[in-house]
């Protein structure tokens, strides 16, 4: 059996590593320090072909195990999650690697994976179908549920393991087998993971890195029938036209542009420090970052000054050292968040703190965390997503502009409110235009609830009941059980018909 080797161009057909098709090889760069720190093949038609081969067969006899005994493999598949501590750190130490996220949040995001195996494990055993109430005297009408066969899952690079594993665990539930296409710059820490769901049966679970191109011969092969996608609205619109196409059911997560409200009721200090993890998490690189704050006047500049004192106190650095704010993806990704800044700037924001590279860190692609006010809607920033460790404040009279201008956006992804008034927080609750709303403690979510956006943020949802209908297709079911004749088939009686 093929060892995991990051210096290998590598594929993965469950139970085993293979040497890919493919002679397009890509190099992996650590963000941080430059360095490559592995390689991968871009996958090509013989590799899908491959997976799809390995799926297809074993779709077959995945989708005719019981409830009961699929659910007791997707457990012993957290159990191995769970166990496997030396796999999880070097998943973790490549996650770092490749994409520069700190060490304790890779590890985190693992900690997070094993549960919603065991979630939809028990989910699609209890959740199978419904009996309904008759139309018909004598008539047993009832739905079940059936998988779609094949699902594809196109992942991000910024969470690649956690957001991987609630869109399979959902899927494998469903009865599906599953391909997965990683990240181009997070393939590394995918493809290591695979490890653990060599307790599945062989097949079940391919992973093939690549890049738009794989993901385009996955999308639209006539063996896959399901796809669930994250990552930039151009690329969802793409993924969600070749599905329509193909009458293709298709979950897309497309990011975001999330507003905070800190209301004048705000409890100022939590709203700081709530603001700080809300912005700056993972350099500002989640779909559900805060990157438009609405602070009412009232408060603003007591709220901006503690949130800067906050600010200023983050480490930046290496994820492997002691840091907070690691570098960005890549320098396109850098060199976005500097035109936004730069536009800002111009059109009259103020700099607050941060707004330029570290001067300490002349290599990798650092970028301060950054606080700009007198943010305005003429200003770039306000309309495009940033994705990236800036916060940009708009002054607001009250309570209402914030909800008027936090709704003023082509996206709905999450939003934000820091209130302790209840009614401000029904409010938000009522009125903010987005598939998510947190008062008071942003950035959480919980398996047993759907995950998902509005407008251009995406379709579809992940997690919760609505996470796992997106993997399986319904099957209405009438049964007589003594058959007889029905007084409306054909032919109508002479009595039934209209007279003059």
């Amino acid at each position: 059996m093929t060892t995991f080797n990051c210096d290998t161009p590598l594929r993965f057909i469950n139970p085993d590593y293979q040497s890919p098709a493919t002679r397009r090889l890509r190099g992996i760069i650590d963000p941080a320090s430059l360095q490559q720190v592995g390689s991968i093949g871009l996958c090509e038609q013989g590799d899908v072909d491959a997976a799809l081969d390995a799926a297809g067969a074993a779709y077959q006899q995945w989708r005719k195990v019981d409830a009961k005994s699929r659910a007791a493999l997707l457990h012993r598949l957290a159990n191995a999650i769970e166990q496997n501590e030396a796999c999880n750190r070097e998943v973790a130490r490549l996650m770092t690697l490749e994409m520069g996220k700190p060490f304790p949040e890779a590890m985190g995001e693992l900690a997070n994976c094993a549960p919603i195996f065991r979630y939809y494990a028990e989910m699609a055993r209890d959740e199978a179908g419904k009996v309904a109430g008759t139309t018909q005297l004598g008539s047993f009408q009832h739905v079940r549920y059936e998988p779609y066969g094949v699902s594809v899952h196109i992942m991000p690079f910024n969470f690649p393991i956690l957001l991987m594993c609630w869109t399979l665990a959902a899927s494998l539930a469903a009865g599906n087998a599953c391909i997965v296409k990683p990240a181009e710059s997070t393939s590394l820490c995918t493809l290591k993971f695979m490890e653990h769901f060599r307790v599945l049966p062989a097949g079940l679970i391919s992973c093939l890195p690549g890049d738009a191109q794989t993901a385009q011969l996955l999308v639209q092969s006539e063996r896959t029938h399901a796809v669930a996608f994250t990552g930039s609205v151009a690329a969802g619109k793409a993924v969600a036209m070749a599905c329509a196409e193909r009458m293709k059911p298709a979950v897309i997560e497309a990011g975001g542009s999330d507003p905070m409200i800190i209301s004048q009721h705000a409890p100022l200090e939590v709203a700081a420090a709530g603001a700080v993890t809300a912005a700056f998490h993972l350099t500002g690189q989640i779909c559900t970052s805060a990157e438009r704050f609405f602070v009412v006047d009232a408060v603003h500049d007591e709220f901006v000054a503690r949130f800067a004192e906050r600010t200023r106190q983050l480490r930046i650095g290496h994820g492997l050292e002691h840091s907070e704010i690691g570098p960005l993806v890549s320098q396109a990704a850098r060199d976005k968040v500097m035109r936004l800044v730069d536009d800002a700037v111009a059109k009259g924001a103020q700099v607050v703190c941060g707004g330029r590279v570290p001067p300490q860190h002349p290599v990798g692609w650092f970028y301060e965390p950054t606080i700009l006010t007198g943010v305005t809607a003429e200003m770039a920033i306000f309309h495009e997503e940033c994705f990236g460790p800036v916060a940009a404040i708009c002054k607001v009279a009250d309570f209402d502009e914030a909800v008027r201008l936090a709704n003023d956006s082509p996206f709905g992804l999450g939003a934000s409110l820091f209130s302790t008034d209840l009614a401000e927080a029904m409010e938000a609750a009522d009125r903010l235009e987005a598939g998510m709303v947190w008062v008071n403690n942003p950035l959480i979510d919980n398996d047993a609830l759907p995950f998902g956006g509005w407008k251009m943020s995406g379709m579809g949802r992940e997690l919760g009941r609505q996470g796992l209908d997106a993997f399986r297709r319904s099957k209405m079911v009438i049964i007589d059980h003594q058959p007889q004749i029905q007084s409306w088939w054909y032919p109508y009686a002479d009595d039934q018909f209209y007279r003059v």
